[in-house]
């Protein structure tokens, strides 16, 4: 069984048992999660159920596996001939979390 869930203005395909990184949710190591936006979901015998009247009661669990952060970026800026130069780092805030169950 496969899912389709919307959290931190992305989406992500997920199934039972995966491990994702999505943008900072509170909690700590072990603590549940439940996703209540559920986009769309495919059964395991290829039925695929959409729509916001049957995905209505559908929630997707899970629990924290890390808090962390991603990668860093470098964000340059630089202004030829006027001596204007600035280098900044950003890492952006994630959490891992482990897919436990789907339900609709």
């Amino acid at each position: 069984m496969e899912a389709v869930i919307a959290t931190g203005g992305k989406q992500y395909r997920v199934s039972p048992g995966q491990v994702i990184s999505v943008e900072k949710l509170p909690g700590d190591k072990g603590s549940p999660v439940e996703f209540r936006s559920v986009l769309l979901v495919t059964r395991d015998g290829g039925e695929v159920v959409a729509g916001a009247t049957a995905l209505a009661g559908a929630r997707v669990s899970g629990e924290v596996v890390r808090q962390g952060r991603g990668r860093k970026i470098s964000v340059v800026k630089f202004k030829r001939r006027k001596n204007y130069r600035r280098h900044r780092g950003h890492r952006q805030a994630a959490t891992a979390v482990r897919i436990m169950k789907i339900e609709v």
